[in-house]
């Protein structure tokens, strides 16, 4: 027995120590309840954004962007009370390649523009990242001079990963700013994938950016963008690069010959222009001027506003059905099912669609 209890005992001595902190910090709990953002009364925000306050511009913007159901009901009431004093603006879309300048044209563009006495509003959408969907936001980074410009109001967006986060989103963000007294609103794309095709749809006049010696010129973009653009300008013209420039804009100019003439009877320009130097940008202001002019002159300018309302009303038809679709309980206990049986090869997908949309409607029809 003595043996055996002494080899029980272990030569390794464990002293109980210190007790353990606590993994939270009852300090930083406190502190981001006491910062926690109060919700103001869509009466407040109304009077606020047209009031010009800043801050309570952004919480409505932040409110906008966001996707919890409390902050989207309040979102949609203050849209549509703002909504009486929005469209007094001319909204630009912006986009080009990265690496072509854009943040750098949009600060030396809009620094002109408030010096003449505009109001401006830059919506940026920042690229996310599709593993993390985070995004750098450093448009205002970016544009040191124009951030702390009193006339101007930069608003960095995440476009997360989707184009819904660009179109959905922004349109409304576009109302707040005009009733907050923004009588230009730039809009700057994330210059890869599909993005623009979603900006035009929201904006008056689409600018596309341009380089010059980067390779084929005609080839460096999509032919698509080029004809959605009423204008394109190639930036750096500065330099060396002066001459590469004004060779580039020749051949941009025989291009959109080839090109349908648009409905809005504009001829889309082709200009150089110096970012850095400050030159050429009074002349893109003209163009822009010169085209908002003619198309309010025929008819075309309301004309576009009224289809891009009607084609916003039926992608948010689309994408309330979609959300309400994948949300569906029922349809969220086949879906793995049909994806399985799918990968089996023992359904066709239009036979698993076909299915899931009946659960969605046997489901709804019973409720």
């Amino acid at each position: 027995m003595t043996g055996h209890s002494e080899n029980k005992k272990s030569a390794l001595k464990v002293h109980k120590g210190i007790e353990q902190p606590s993994s939270f910090n009852p300090n930083a709990v406190n502190h981001f309840q006491k910062t926690k953002i109060n919700l103001l009364s869509p009466k407040d925000y109304y009077q606020g954004i047209i009031a010009g306050n800043r801050t309570v511009l952004s919480k409505a913007i932040t409110l906008v962007e966001s996707s919890l159901p409390k902050h989207q009901e309040i979102a949609q009431q203050i849209i549509e009370q703002c909504l009486p004093h929005s469209g007094n603006s001319i909204r630009i879309g912006i986009t080009g390649v990265p690496g072509v300048g854009k943040s750098t044209f949009i600060e030396s563009l809009g620094t002109y523009l408030t010096g003449k006495g505009h109001q401006l509003a830059v919506l940026a959408i920042d690229p996310s990242s599709e593993k993390t969907r985070g995004s750098i936001l450093g448009d205002k980074t970016r544009m040191e001079k124009l951030s702390v410009d009193k006339n101007a109001f930069i608003r960095p967006s995440p476009s997360a990963g989707t184009l819904g986060g660009v179109a959905r989103k922004t349109k409304e963000i576009i109302v707040l700013c005009e009733a907050a007294g923004f009588d230009t609103i730039i809009v700057e794309t994330v210059g890869v994938g599909q993005s623009e095709t979603a900006v035009h749809s929201m904006v008056d006049f689409f600018l596309l950016l341009m380089l010059a010696g980067a390779g084929d010129e005609l080839q460096g973009i999509k032919r698509g963008i080029m004809e959605m653009a009423d204008a394109l300008v190639i930036n750096k013209a500065d330099g060396d690069n002066v001459k590469k420039a004004r060779l580039a804009q020749l051949e941009y100019k025989n291009a959109l010959h080839l090109f349908p003439p648009s409905e809005s009877g504009w001829i889309p320009t082709v200009n150089t222009c110096s970012s850095l130097n400050n030159s050429g940008i009074e002349e893109v202001w003209a163009i822009v001027e010169n085209y908002q002019e003619l198309t309010k002159k025929n008819g075309y300018f309301q004309k576009r506003r009224q289809n891009q309302e009607l084609k916003i009303f039926f992608e948010s038809i689309g994408e309330k059905l979609k959300d309400n679709f994948y949300s569906n309980p029922e349809v969220k206990n086949q879906l793995v099912l049909m994806k399985n049986r799918i990968i089996d090869g023992k359904i066709s997908s239009y036979q698993a669609g076909n299915f899931l949309l009946d659960t969605y409607y046997q489901s709804v029809k019973h409720k």
